[in-house]
């Protein structure tokens, strides 16, 4: 039987076995293998066994899906090859058939963690600002927000005035003749 080894530490050794044709991974209890760990997705990947193929499908993870290393949205995984998803490191394995050409694929090394997590925004560093460089939300001129104009309400105001000034006529001129 085929199963995933975690290799990450904190949850090294823990397996699931691949029983079933659709095995979903990810953060979330409502997952087929949960791994509640913050840089794996709700709904980071499945699992497909197509007859002797085991086919990998990354669900739009945040932090993305790996084969040894490399990218995928969908690719066959092999025995001995390693997973990994966002900073997760899974390894395929077989208790009964060798891996393919009989001894395991090599294990690539390890990539630092931040290679993995998606770039955040960063803010402004005061050097930054010194060079010239405008954060988000100001002018060409360099001055911060500026107030955006509203003609409906300038509309809405003006009209209102004239009626205004237009029912008090109406009032005095009535008023007056009595």
């Amino acid at each position: 039987m085929v199963k995933l080894v975690l290799l990450s530490a904190g949850m090294a050794g823990r397996s699931h076995e691949l029983k079933v044709d659709r095995t979903t991974i990810g953060r979330v209890e409502d997952n087929t293998f949960q791994i509640p760990e913050p840089s794996v997705s709700s709904h980071h990947c499945e699992v497909l066994l197509k007859g002797n193929e085991i086919l990998i499908k990354d669900l739009n993870s945040t932090n993305g899906t790996f084969i040894n290393g490399e990218k995928i949205t969908e690719a066959p995984l092999k025995v001995g090859q390693v997973l990994r998803l966002g900073q997760i490191e899974l390894r395929i394995e077989s208790g009964s058939a060798p891996a393919v050409g009989g001894t395991p694929a090599p294990i690539p090394a390890k990539k630092p963690a931040e290679t993995t997590m998606m770039a955040m925004q960063r803010g402004v560093k005061l050097d930054e600002l010194d060079q010239g460089m405008k954060p988000a939300g100001f002018d060409a001129a360099g001055k911060g927000f500026s107030k955006k104009t509203n003609k409906v309400n300038r509309i809405v105001v003006t009209v209102g005035v004239i009626l205004g000034v237009v029912i008090l006529g109406l009032l005095l001129y009535a008023f007056t003749r009595v």
